[in-house]
Parts: C-alpha cells; sequence; structure tokens
C-alpha cells in the first residue's frame, strides 16, 4: 500500500475503537515518547470522546519536561481496547507487554523490520524518525484530523531528536516539510532547545573526561567504557552517561564508534550504543544482542570478553570498508 493508502487505513481502523492504547520501546528516547504523546495528543483533539491511555513503567529525568504518562490500567481495558505500538521493530522490546492484551495492534515504526506483529504494520525504514511518520499521519488527513502547538512540539521534538538535528543520513526535503509543518503550529524551540541540549556543569566535566579517555582501534573503531564507577563521580544518570556516544562523532578516519555504558543491574548486561559514518553498524549490532538503524544501533554485552570481541569486530568492519571504498573521511 501506498504511504497514503496505509494511513488511511490506520484512520479507519481507530474510528472503530473506542479504547485505545499507545506504547513504545524499552529505554525509551526522545522519538518514542514524542511519537506516542504526539499521536496521543492528535487523537485527543479529533476524537474527544475517545479514551487513549499511555502506560508505561518507565521514566526518563531528560524527557521528565513532556509530563508524566497515565496511572496503570486493568487488563479489561486493553482487551477492549485497540493497540498502537510506534518506534519499535521487535515486540520483545515492547516496554509493557500488556499490548499483547489488546484486541488489534498496529504497528508504526522506521527500523529495519524485525517481526510483524500488527493486523497494521506501517513499515517505513528509511525514515530518519516515527515522529516523522505520524507527522505525515496528520498531513496526509489535516483534512480531517486536529493539531495544536503542544501536539506538534512532541512530534517536532522527536524528528529533531532522532534526526540528529537534521544532520543524519534520511533527511531529505519531506522530513524538513513535515517539521516546517510541525513549526507552524508555534512551537516554542528556544525552550524546547533549552531543556534538550543545555548541559549540567558536571555533565560538561564528564564530557572532557571522555575526550581524555576514549581510545580508537587501529583501523578507526572510537570507544569509551562508561563504568558504573565514572557515574556515580560525574554525579550521572543513566541516559546523561548515554550521550557520551554523541561525544565521539566527528573524529577524521574513525568511521565508527561505540559507548559501553553499566546499568544498575549487572546482570542485565552493558548496554551499548553505536554510530557510524558511511558504513552499516545494524549488522554488527545484531550480532550482540540488539539490531536499529544502518549507522546508528544499539546492543547489550554480558562480559569484558564479549566487550572485547565487539570492538574487534567494529575495527574489522572499519578496515574493510576502507578497503572496498573511495571517499570515507
Amino acid at each position: 500500500m501506498s504511504n497514503r493508502d496505509v494511513t488511511r487505513a490506520i484512520l479507519e481502523k481507530i474510528k472503530e475503537y473506542q479504547r485505545i492504547m499507545l506504547f513504545r520501546h524499552i529505554r525509551m528516547d526522545g522519538d518514542c515518547v514524542g511519537a506516542s504523546k504526539g499521536l496521543k495528543a492528535l487523537l485527543e483533539l479529533t476524537y474527544p470522546d475517545k479514551d487513549i491511555r499511555i502506560v508505561d513503567a518507565q521514566t526518563s529525568d531528560f524527557l521528565a519536561f513532556l509530563g508524566p504518562d497515565d496511572g496503570p490500567v486493568p487488563d479489561e481495558f486493553c482487551r477492549q481496547a485497540l493497540g498502537i505500538v510506534v518506534d519499535t521493530a521487535d515486540h520483545q522490546r515492547i516496554s509493557n507487554q500488556q499490548y499483547a492484551l489488546c484486541r488489534e495492534i498496529i504497528k508504526i515504526d522506521h527500523h529495519i523490520p524485525v517481526d510483524h506483529y500488527g493486523c497494521i504494520n506501517w513499515v517505513e525504514e528509511d525514515r530518519p524518525s516515527a515522529c516523522e511518520m505520524i507527522a505525515a499521519l496528520y498531513a496526509n488527513h489535516a483534512n480531517e484530523m486536529k493539531i495544536d502547538t503542544r501536539a506538534a512540539t512532541f512530534l517536532y521534538l522527536g524528528m529533531v531528536t532522532d534526526s540528529g538535528r537534521f544532520r543524519y543520513s534520511g533527511i531529505n526535503g519531506d522530513s524538513l516539510r513535515l517539521a516546517g509543518l510541525m513549526l507552524d503550529q508555534g512551537v516554542d524551540t528556544e525552550t524546547l532547545y533549552a531543556h534538550l541540549y543545555l548541559q549540567d556543569y558536571e555533565a560538561l566535566k564528564f564530557k572532557a573526561y571522555v575526550y581524555e579517555h576514549m581510545r580508537r582501534t587501529e583501523n578507526g573503531a572510537a570507544y569509551i567504557h562508561v563504568t558504573a564507577d565514572m557515574q556515580a563521580q560525574f554525579g550521572l544518570s543513566f541516559e546523561a552517561a548515554c550521550n557520551a556516544i554523541s561525544y565521539l562523532e566527528g573524529i577524521r578516519d574513525c568511521l565508527c564508534w561505540l559507548a559501553f555504558i553499566e546499568g544498575e543491574k549487572p546482570e542485565e548486561g552493558v548496554r551499548v550504543r553505536l554510530r557510524s559514518r558511511f558504513m552499516t553498524v545494524n549488522q554488527l549490532a545484531e550480532r550482540h544482542h540488539g539490531g536499529g538503524h544502518a549507522c546508528a544501533s544499539g546492543a547489550t554485552v554480558y562480559s569484558r570478553e564479549e566487550m572485547e570481541q565487539l570492538i574487534r569486530e567494529a575495527d574489522a568492519d572499519a578496515k574493510k570498508y576502507k578497503a572496498t571504498h573511495q571517499g570515507w573521511m
């Protein structure tokens, strides 16, 4: 189906239900939160009689300024509801497993497909963000859907954060036109960017520490291991520690970069954030309990040996890419 046809099918399915549950992935980020909150705001404006809920036991200090989600709902509510899952390729990564109780499920995602768990699967892996897809849903049917500044702010936030402020691959004219459509609704970008990008003094000291302690492999893979002790030393939340990945980009000759972030529960492994320029890293992530986009993925390692193995594989991938391509920097 075309983009317009699938969004029409989604809208018609939404009309059939009085109760709607919205779901997103574990380890929430700006895109999944923006997409779920933005879609909820659009639907509440358009269909004020519907009961629409977002229930997620996880929280985010970084995104707390967007406001809380809804409280827990009984299983019976879900059994009578349409479930809409945003920004989640794999059903195992859905943060609230009540999704499986919903009468029908719609999947809206921009990742490389892992499984098809919905009665409608709208997947556009070339889209930079799920929020862009929700913005397209609105744009396709603006004659019957309503939007306001609050809904547009949620969607614009996800478009900005998941695209690296519109710098990553996949950004095209449609991306910017949809972002412009959101800005036309009166998004306060100055306040939004202040929430997203102002840093505490300790975070800046951590950034300097990363530059002092990062390492590079022979063939161009940069990496840093952010231990629990480091996070305690600089007073970092887990989310703030994850920002280390952004400090490693932009190094000449380094085609990929990795941040290993220890969590509070060692048994859950060490989270790995992978980013790259030109070369792909999603297959590398998939070999280590993860996945994602071609140049932005996540993984998990469960031992020092697996961490070192992942670094060696990243180095080998960078070496292979440099040997078979020209124009890399």
